[in-house]
């Protein structure tokens, strides 16, 4: 038997677990906590426990619905499943254009140019590169929770990783890990900083000094894991475990490595005056933007100076080929996304809007039919329907325990067993049961919603900061979402980059387990010292 036979399928991995979470409901006393609406220092909303709540149901054993649990899944996370859909159609335009191999080719030259000054050659152009890359989306992760959004860079990255002599898991460790890192070392995120904090009634955004300090160890110590991956597999790229896998991305970069005929058509004039008569009238709506990081807010007339860029930019990329053009489109499409999502809180429903309009755009400035984009989209969408689909089956996961009245038992005993024992034991204890619930509810601000207002009152009776238990629920929250199967995102990721989910968590529980340990020792000082904000 093969070793490819001996590997179950990523959809029989997640099967198999709803198949043990529907178990788990028979064994399992149901119970449940009775929640309240909170309103936040923002404004904004949560569901939230309340204190002593706690109370047994009657058990909810499931049978049948492990069945009708990718049903659910996919109602449950329909708006992942659509923007998936949506990204794959539109990058699938985006990639017949051979935008993005313009791109790569180019960026190549410029890397081998790089190569000719003696220091950077001897640092290692890719590795300078690499290290912006992590940094930057580290940062987004970070500062505004960049999560979703990096199934989108997947498409991107995977392709270049591979043109530079790398895997598909460098791609996705340049994009998705490193958001990842970003994430569980948060300083300004609004979806788990602001809630954890606004739910404990601690200043927001309180404490950044020493979480700045957390970013910066956790991402340095992500792009030495990297660099240190990466070197292995350019000196040999069998050694890489997904290098069967890889042969789809080498002999697709090998057929667009034909060559491109770099030509303006009228279309692409047409396109750019109609984007700049669409971009006109919002610098005029919009002509000032309030971006926010953390508390600091920002007014600027951030869009009007966008639209002049893209106007100067687009007519010099015109004038050397269409190609440039369109990924100018795509550069300006991240540089919009990031204004609304920090400017006018954008969420998925808005991001994969503007990710299709960019696809139409790009198929009309290379003069594609409609019929041609239709079918170019159609096609899109079908090569990315298995990660649509892992998406809907393990939402399945999250719908069983729920519905199973699994999740608040657990909480519950495990919030119990914390009596009477030392402050940092007990703040170790939390990061665990943290870790250990995000392993089937990624949510963090589900998870902020569900389990702070148990722990923020529990760490003033152990005597420790409530910031400290807010760093606990930080961390808890962000390591294991590049491992947990119930991550809609993670399932997601891999699906785009056709990365096995087993030989990913062979790949990275080594490291997990490395920044698992990591969070401990920065959870030290929190205790031991006087932290600013805590």
């Amino acid at each position: 038997m093969s070793q490819k036979q001996k590997i179950p399928h990523t959809f029989v991995i997640v099967f198999a677990i709803i198949a043990v979470a529907a178990i788990s409901s028979w064994f399992v006393q149901g119970g449940e906590f009775e929640r309240t609406v909170k309103v936040l220092p923002d404004g904004s909303t949560k569901n939230i426990i309340l204190a002593d709540s706690y109370k047994a149901v009657e058990s909810q054993p499931q049978t049948w619905q492990i069945f009708s649990a990718l049903f659910e899944g996919f109602v449950d996370k329909a708006d992942i499943v659509a923007f998936i859909l949506l990204i794959g159609g539109a990058f699938w335009i985006l990639n017949a254009t051979k935008a993005i191999d313009a791109a790569i080719f180019s960026f190549l030259n410029f890397t081998k140019s790089l190569e000719k000054r003696r220091l950077i050659n001897k640092i290692g152009v890719n590795n300078i590169i690499m290290t912006l890359i992590m940094v930057l989306f580290s940062l987004f992760g970070s500062v505004f929770g960049m999560s979703e959004e990096t199934i989108a860079f997947v498409i991107i990255f995977v392709p270049l990783s591979i043109s530079m002599g790398y895997d598909s898991i460098v791609g996705v460790a340049l994009c998705f890990f490193a958001a990842g890192l970003g994430f569980a070392g948060a300083t300004l995120n609004p979806f788990t900083i602001g809630i954890a904090q606004g739910l404990s009634d601690v200043p927001l955004f309180s404490g950044i000094e020493y979480r700045f300090f957390c970013w910066v160890v956790i991402t340095s110590l992500g792009i030495f894991f990297i660099l240190r991956y990466a070197s292995k597999i350019k000196k040999d790229p069998t050694k890489s475990l997904v290098y069967e896998e890889d042969k789809v991305w080498r002999d697709k970069a090998a057929e667009e490595s034909q060559g491109i005929a770099y030509e303006t058509p009228l279309s692409g004039w047409l396109t750019f005056g109609i984007l700049m008569v669409i971009m006109g009238l919002f610098s005029v709506f919009h002509f000032t933007s309030t971006l926010s990081m953390g508390q600091s807010k920002l007014v600027l007339p951030v869009i009007p100076v966008l639209t002049v860029l893209f106007a100067a930019t687009s007519i010099i990329a015109l004038r050397k080929s269409v190609h440039f053009f369109i990924l100018n489109i795509f550069i300006f499409t991240i540089l919009y996304l990031i204004v609304g999502v920090m400017g006018y809180q954008w969420y998925i429903l808005e991001i994969a809007t503007l990710f299709f309009a960019m696809g139409i755009s790009s198929g009309i400035a290379m003069n594609y039919s409609p019929n041609k984009i239709t079918e170019l989209f159609i096609a899109g969408a079908k090569d990315i329907l298995s990660a649509a689909l892992v998406v809907g089956l393990a939402g399945g996961i999250i719908v069983v325990l729920q519905n199973g009245k699994v999740i608040d038992p657990m909480l519950h005993s495990i919030a119990d067993s914390m009596q009477d024992i030392g402050r940092y034991a007990s703040l170790s204890i939390m990061y665990g049961i943290q870790t250990a619930i995000n392993l089937i509810m990624p949510s963090g601000s589900a998870k902020a919603a569900l389990t702070m207002p148990i722990m923020a009152p529990f760490s003033d009776l152990i005597n420790v900061s409530r910031q400290a238990t807010i760093m606990a629920y930080q961390f808890g929250d962000g390591f294991t979402n590049m491992i947990t199967p119930t991550s809609a995102v993670l399932m997601g990721v891999l699906g785009v980059a056709k990365i096995p989910f087993q030989k990913w968590v062979k790949w990275v529980w080594p490291m997990i387990l490395a920044f698992f340990i990591l969070g401990l020792l920065l959870l030290i000082p929190t205790v031991v010292m006087d932290l600013n904000g805590f």
